[in-house]
């Protein structure tokens, strides 16, 4: 069965790495956390190949994704701070500086600057969206099971995404690289 099992994983599993880690990066704005969830995310779906259909082996490799994340974010989640007034006027330590996440790295290199500005201020679940379905080129399907959301809703936010960026921009911007 062991032979069986990893021939089957580099089948269906290995060819999807590279879109389980820019899935992961969108999802963790870092690389060194996105290689451990994708890493913890193979790992569970290496156990579970027996269990595998055949079919979508994206969507559901990309469902084992988000629910690693989420079982990530339960384990790591901070002890919350019980009067915010005690933060107030505080720096963070060491006179540590805020970075741009990953993402707006990403999004600023390869987007117009008017795109990145409308897509800062979207809504997060249409930027979501957008990002993984136009910039990551995921189908429906695959993004449904990244946010876990039907594939309706998917369609119903990247709609709506796209129509405030039509608004927002208007047709120019959107059609420079090429389809909109």
């Amino acid at each position: 069965m062991g032979s069986d099992r990893s021939q089957t994983f580099a089948e269906v599993v290995e060819p999807e790495i590279e879109v389980m880690l820019r899935v992961a990066y969108s999802l963790t704005s870092r690389h060194a956390d996105a290689e451990d969830l994708v890493q913890e995310a193979l790992l569970r779906a290496y156990r579970a190949l027996d269990r595998f259909d055949g079919r979508h082996p994206r969507a559901w490799l990309l469902t084992i994704l988000r629910r690693t994340h989420l079982n990530m974010q339960r384990r790591t989640r901070p002890d919350l701070v019980d009067d915010w007034s005690v933060l107030q006027g505080h720096r963070p330590a060491f006179g540590a500086a805020t970075t741009a996440s990953s993402e707006q790295t990403y999004l600023d290199a390869t987007l117009p600057t008017q795109l990145v500005r409308a897509l800062r201020e979207l809504d997060p679940r249409f930027r979501a969206a957008v990002l993984l379905v136009d910039v990551h080129d995921l189908s429906y399907a695959e993004a449904a099971a990244v946010l876990g959301v039907p594939v309706g809703t998917v369609m119903s936010r990247l709609s709506r995404a796209r129509d405030r960026l039509r608004r927002r921009l208007g047709p120019d911007v959107l059609t420079q690289g090429g389809s909109s």
